[in-house]
């Protein structure tokens, strides 16, 4: 099945069954490759298992797994038959309860072995147990269920394959400044998402993705997986990103593109430009960004590295990932910009209450289209909140700044939450991380809100020195003076190692000041 196939797959059992082949679907460091035959003759084994045991279609079934090909696969297979709830294998049980609380989850998937505190906290509550065995000998994906004890004395309710509508992904919001929302996701939505990133790389069977991305991620498993197997294409799963690794990786996996967060961007500069013939050796078709605005001068970076564009896209997982991209060449590309919608239609609410796609004005960023989940579970004062109602279907209001130029190709301004407020003055906080990043001296930088006990909110940034650089905080706060108003320039910049980050690897504004004892 590729992206220009009269026929549109709308199930993951649609995507397997049109590619019953011996092409590639899954490869790993140092594994044999799994064709496609061979994931759509997992995802019948699974199914039988799951309803042996009284698992179905709608019943929850959450995956605890490290990054690799058998996340990748176990994703595929046990969503085409139930649904798919990926949690970081990294939480504490104090996270693993409330997460498997939240969802009523029927059962959980853990590698045979393990001794995640997940499986104590599953135990407790009576949630059953899977095992997932997998060979290192054997095929990249290859896994069996078992565990639990002989399995469930009662039929699944909703036996055989998903259908479009059945939730196939369940992922919360991250719960930077409230209780984590849960977003249900269909097969159709992903399918369709996975379509549009599909038609946006261009993407076909030849074309192999070196995910480096979390597979408890929306980014990784709908950018990474979801859109290969949908282009036909192959996948070649890392063990979880590793910079030090990444240049081998390429060797090995000879991949035409890969997707990343900016932060691993920057990790991989880091370590490339160190060698400059391993990267101009991998002969990456492209290179994709997203999740969080990527930096022009780390676009032009990883361009001249790898000699390929940089296509810089826009996603959340309300959206089932993707709302917007740039084009590849001949197509329009713009460094700070997301780029034209691509999917979903994309509006701006702006002041008056009117939505608009004109060039100028600056609104907050609204989407509706296939991708885009119905909604909220279970949280009806969020859904009124998120969610405009229209004659031609609701939008969902992402909380993001935007603005349209006058190519049609919109630029993030910010994230409502993010913007700070100094006394009533408004401050993008990646402005001011663009022109710290011009500085010969800072590596990466991030622009947060600090408290003030009369302005409210004062500027404040962490910066990370590049390698044998050095520069004071004055002769920052100077260089910045010469291209920002006064009110932007940070009261306090910090000099880290390391900025801390999420678990996906993205910058994290919110609570920042807090947790470097600015709060």
């Amino acid at each position: 099945m590729t992206a220009t196939s009269t026929t549109r797959p709308t199930t993951f059992t649609d995507l397997l069954t049109a590619r019953q082949s011996a092409a590639v679907a899954l490869a790993a460091p140092e594994r044999a490759p799994l064709s496609y035959a061979d994931l759509a003759r997992l995802a019948e084994t699974c199914r039988d298992h799951l309803n042996g045991r009284g698992i179905g279609r709608g019943d929850r079934v959450a995956i605890v797994l490290p990054n690799g090909p058998e996340m990748a696969a176990a994703f595929i297979a046990i969503g085409a038959s139930a649904t798919t709830c990926p949690l970081n294998p990294a939480y504490r049980a104090e996270e693993f309860a409330f997460y498997l609380d939240d969802l009523g989850a029927k059962a959980l998937v853990l590698a045979a072995g393990s001794d995640s505190p997940a499986g104590d906290v599953a135990r407790e509550r009576g949630i059953e147990i899977i095992e997932l065995a997998s060979e290192k000998t054997a095929a990249a994906g290859s896994f069996s269920l078992g565990g639990g004890g002989g399995g469930s004395a009662i039929a699944a309710e909703r036996p055989g394959p998903a259908e479009a509508d059945d939730v196939a992904l369940i992922l919360h919001t991250s719960g930077t400044t409230s209780r984590p929302k849960i977003v249900p996701l269909t097969h159709a939505n992903l399918l369709a998402s996975a379509g549009h990133i599909s038609a946006t790389l261009s993407l076909g069977p030849e074309d192999r993705c070196l995910n480096v991305m979390p597979l408890f991620h929306i980014h990784g498993l709908i950018a990474a997986v979801l859109s290969s197997l949908y282009a036909g294409g192959s996948i070649f799963c890392s063990p979880g990103f590793n910079a030090l690794r990444f240049m081998a990786w390429l060797k090995e996996a000879a991949p035409s593109w890969y997707t990343a967060v900016p932060t691993m961007h920057q990790a991989i500069l880091a370590r490339g430009q160190r060698q400059p013939e391993a990267a101009s050796a991998a002969k990456l078709r492209f290179v994709r960004s997203s999740s969080a605005s990527l930096p022009p001068q780390t676009m032009q970076a990883v361009e001249a590295l790898f000699g390929c564009p940089v296509i810089e896209s826009y996603g959340m997982t309300e959206a089932s990932h993707q709302m917007a991209s740039n084009q590849l060449p001949p197509g329009l590309r713009k460094a700070g910009s997301v780029g034209r919608p691509a999917g979903p239609e994309v509006r701006l609410l702006v002041e008056d209450g009117s939505l608009t796609a004109a060039p100028g004005p600056v609104g907050e960023v609204v989407i509706r289209g296939p991708n885009v989940t119905a909604g909220y579970e279970s949280n009806p004062k969020a859904n009124a909140e998120s969610f405009l109602q229209d004659d031609g279907g609701p939008w969902f209001r992402t909380g993001d700044q935007g603005q349209f130029d006058e190519d049609g190709l919109l630029t993030i301004t910010g994230r409502l939450k993010e913007i700070i407020n100094r006394g009533g003055e408004k401050i993008s906080p990646r402005e001011v991380d663009e022109i710290l990043l011009d500085h010969p001296a800072i590596a990466q930088a991030v622009t947060f809100a600090m408290p003030h006990d009369k302005l409210g909110e004062e500027v404040a940034a962490a910066v990370v020195l590049a390698e044998g650089e050095a520069v004071e905080e004055r002769a920052l706060k100077d260089f910045l003076a010469g291209r920002l108003a006064d009110f932007k320039v940070p009261r306090r910049i910090l000099f880290l190692e390391e900025i801390p980050k999420g678990a996906t690897g993205k910058l994290q504004r919110i609570g920042l000041a807090q947790k470097l004892g600015l709060g």
